[in-house]
């Protein structure tokens, strides 16, 4: 398989998949598009549909274009992986939450974008954005007290490559967390899948200048 990315610094939505399919040990070839370049439509319509990154192209040469739906489809294709929890009430629960950050909190990704090179602390702090925060904030401390984490369900899970992104926006930005949302924040940074995303936006030389300053 092929899983299309964009820059490793920015793209926060090519971030969950890769950071999923490394995890579990799901073998992959990556291909990278630098986003903001003139080209970077065209080169990622020469593999996905949408014009935009992720998509996971298959052996048979089938596509799949959105970070969630690839997390389905590699549950789908790897059954022998828990990548949602086994058992159903907290299999409902950890699609719930991973479907609100599928399509909320825009305030957040608006005005706390994902740079992992960069520290904007105190920065972007809209009341649309710390209401966003404050969300997510009780998301993690409900699913840690309900499950007993490490992770939000026990496990590291699609919920948790979900919400890594967000923890990269949190890195960055450095907004006020509950003791126990930082706590669960610090291990997402730490576990070993998106600690390679983290070495690898390190090192990446490409930079997009609107993404590098904030008033």
């Amino acid at each position: 398989m092929k899983l299309l990315i964009g820059d490793k610094n920015y793209s926060s939505w090519s971030m969950r998949p890769w950071v999923l399919m490394k995890h579990f040990g799901i073998p992959f070839e990556e291909v990278g598009v630098r986003l903001g370049e003139p080209d970077t439509r065209d080169s990622i319509l020469a593999h996905s549909p949408s014009g935009k990154v992720p998509c996971l192209i298959a052996d048979d040469g089938s596509s799949v274009w959105d970070s969630l739906a690839i997390a389905e489809t590699l549950a789908e294709r790897f059954p022998q992986h828990a990548m949602w929890p086994r058992d159903p009430i907290r299999r409902g629960h950890a699609r719930c939450v991973s479907a609100e950050m599928h399509s909320g909190f825009g305030d957040l990704r608006t005005n706390m974008w994902m740079n992992i090179r960069a520290s904007f602390p105190g920065k972007g702090a809209t009341p649309a954005a710390l209401a966003d925060i404050a969300r997510v904030d009780e998301i993690w401390t409900d699913c840690i007290c309900d499950y007993g984490g490490p992770f939000l369900f026990g496990d590291f899970s699609i919920a948790d490559a979900m919400y890594a992104p967000v923890v990269m926006r949190f890195n960055t930005w450095k907004p006020a967390l509950s003791e126990m949302a930082a706590a669960y924040a610090e291990r997402v940074t730490q576990e070993p899948s998106v600690q390679a995303w983290i070495q690898d936006a390190l090192q990446e030389g490409h930079a997009i200048g609107y993404y590098d300053n904030v008033a």
